[in-house]
């Protein structure tokens, strides 16, 4: 048999050995998540829904679409209306409007009016969102796909009682940022210039963004209005003010998509129902074979205990090595209750919370069998059935069998009137 190779310890298992745990009793560290088993990945071939996934692009888009489609910002221009369009500012664009101070097309014109922006910054915002490890995210967000091959609606499920099986996809959570857009607004004259503040500012501290996509919070705080008059050229009133927007960003790169939960189906379940044709008699009848009779077991019969000796006798057990009181032995189980009158009495010491069988005894282990212990006996309140957790003992006192309770785990006391019924090795 060959060695088994050692495997070192990754990065996560070393620092979690130098973890110590500021309560060792009620908390403990974190555990470590486990690989992914290749098992429980689910293929998305020929799958129509696509990885989802949000890029600072985007979100630049976000602000052209509230521009257009929502603020739809215009100036009155020799008596007609005119739309101000929006150009991002690449980086050729935005170094010209500062060399020069306004924006020419290929053919030397200044435009106006005009609205340019640009992203100066992206900080992350730490107080939302928590992954705890990147490349091992715990939170997840969790959509269900309504229809699809493996849940189509037809009736065949509705007549079988069939639940119909679920696809879901996994979302991990976003890295929340904090985006900076400086923007400049250029207009010939000032009244035109107001008219454009003023239906920015009414849109600032709002969601922006297409409805069927995404929306994030933009915030406007200042606009900085200057008028360059410049001797042999036109007039140009130019506003400069900065959007904060509140965004959030899912990469589509290699190792979201390892980490990402990505897909997985629900259980499916068939319940079945019992139907009856009719009596047993007319069943055996019907299939002309006859019923077959039960075995006799010795806790069938009545509990006194001559019909318990002779329930007993009755019982066959075969064993190879075994001698014949080993066979009874393996082949007693007694039941005995607090209502039983015939044989012995009981009784229920409320205040100790335990029942006492008088005149039953447990009977004796033969040598080489374990000793029995409190899960070799089931034991029944009112017909429920109760954890060996909850008994303390089953234990011989001057010729009786006691049952000792732990009420910290029964979770309730003892009453006179209830029913205690005990099934094990008992004797009288």
């Amino acid at each position: 048999m060959a060695n088994k190779k050692i495997l070192p310890k990754t990065q996560a298992q070393l620092s979690q050995a130098t973890i110590t745990p500021y309560d060792k009793l009620n908390q403990g560290k974190v555990p470590l998540r486990t690989p992914k088993k290749r098992g429980e990945i689910r293929s998305v071939k020929n799958d129509d829904v696509k990885q989802f996934n949000i890029g600072l692009r985007d979100i630049d888009e976000t602000i052209v679409y509230y521009f257009n489609e929502v603020i739809k910002p215009s100036v009155v221009r020799n008596g007609k209306r005119v739309n101000v369009p929006i150009l991002y500012g690449s980086p050729e664009r935005w170094a010209s409007v500062q060399k020069d101070g306004f924006y020419r097309d290929k053919n030397g014109k200044i435009q106006t009016p005009l609205i340019m922006f640009k992203r100066d910054s992206v900080e992350k915002n730490r107080q939302l969102g928590n992954k705890l490890d990147a490349n091992l995210p715990t939170n997840f967000g969790i959509f269900k796909k309504k229809f699809s091959k493996k849940n189509v609606y037809d009736r065949f499920s509705a007549l079988t009682n069939r639940e119909t099986v679920d696809e879901y996809y996994g979302v991990i959570i976003p890295d929340y940022v904090n985006i900076v857009y400086s923007c400049v607004i250029f207009t010939e004259y000032v009244e035109q210039m107001n008219k454009v503040v003023e239906s920015i500012n009414f849109a600032s501290d709002s969601y922006w963004g297409d409805p069927e996509k995404f929306k994030f919070r933009a915030m406007i705080d200042t606009y900085t209005t200057t008028t360059e008059m410049v001797q042999g050229q036109d007039r140009m009133i130019k506003t400069n003010f900065t959007i904060n927007l509140l965004g959030h960003i899912v990469p589509d790169s290699i190792n979201t998509s390892i980490a990402n939960m990505n897909k997985f189906y629900s259980k499916s379940a068939v319940t079945f129902t019992l139907e009856t044709a009719g009596s047993e008699e007319t069943l055996a009848a019907l299939a002309s074979t006859p019923a077959r009779e039960a075995k006799v077991r010795q806790f069938d019969g009545p509990r006194d205990k001559t019909t318990i000796n002779q329930t007993i006798n009755q019982t066959i057990i075969s064993g190879s090595g075994m001698t014949d009181d080993e066979r009874n032995y393996a082949s007693l189980n007694v039941l005995i209750d607090t209502n039983e009158t015939s044989a012995y009495t009981s009784t229920i010491d409320v205040g100790n919370d335990k029942v006492t069988y008088i005149g039953v005894t447990i009977a004796d282990t033969p040598s080489g069998f374990p000793a029995l212990t409190v899960d070799d006996f089931t034991v029944f309140i009112n017909g429920l059935n109760i954890e060996p957790t909850a008994i303390s003992s089953i234990a011989e006192d001057s010729g009786n069998t006691v049952i000792t309770f732990n009420i910290s785990e029964l979770g309730y006391s003892l009453n006179s009137e209830f029913e205690i019924t005990a099934v094990g090795k008992f004797k009288f």
